[in-house]
């Protein structure tokens, strides 16, 4: 008599090695923290005299509810530097970010939406966006030692978007996945 196996049920290591570990690690990373890097000035001043500034928003317990966060407080126009109601602030990039400062998405903030930005798709492709972004931030400090403020805050915010695709890898594949999904705003 021979004794056939059943396959109906997984050893308690696969178990833990495939749901338990990678269920614990992603919990040790939340909640994930929303932020907006901006433009603040004071009425009054043009942007020659405004300064880079960045808004905590505030913390979600998952990447899909810090996009919907994100994006409903910049439709409403709801991204305040303070009380201060003469300074105003002109949103650029918006941030989540998990507890150990991993970037989890980002996206460019225009016309009160959030373009998501594609994360990277490889370290290789990390590599070369770190690259460009360093060249560009090259040439801000190249025109900030000029005087020249406007163009040095706009490579330092074109540098930013490229940056805004350095995804953590832990969080790639969550990232690349929200991508796909529509948003409402």
């Amino acid at each position: 008599m021979t004794l056939s196996r059943q396959t109906t049920f997984a050893p308690i290591r696969e178990i833990v090695a495939r749901q338990v570990l990678p269920r614990l690690h992603r919990a040790r990373r939340l909640p994930l923290r929303i932020s907006c890097i901006g433009t603040a000035r004071y009425d009054g001043l043009s942007d020659a005299d405004g300064f880079d500034r960045t808004v905590v928003i505030g913390e979600c317990p998952s990447p899909d509810d810090a996009m919907t966060v994100a994006s409903q407080c910049v439709a409403r126009g709801d991204v305040r530097v303070g009380s201060d109601d003469t300074l105003r602030f002109r949103p650029r990039i918006m941030i989540i970010q998990d507890s150990d400062r991993g970037l989890v998405l980002a996206g460019e903030v225009r016309a009160r939406i959030i373009l998501w930005q594609q994360p990277v798709a490889s370290d290789a492709e990390a590599r070369r966006v770190v690259t460009e972004a360093s060249r560009l931030r090259g040439t801000a400090f190249a025109a900030s030692g000029r005087g020249d403020t406007v163009s040095a805050r706009d490579y330092r915010y074109r540098a930013g978007l490229l940056e805004a695709r350095l995804v953590d890898p832990f969080w790639r594949e969550t990232a690349t996945e929200l991508q796909r999904l529509p948003q409402a705003a």
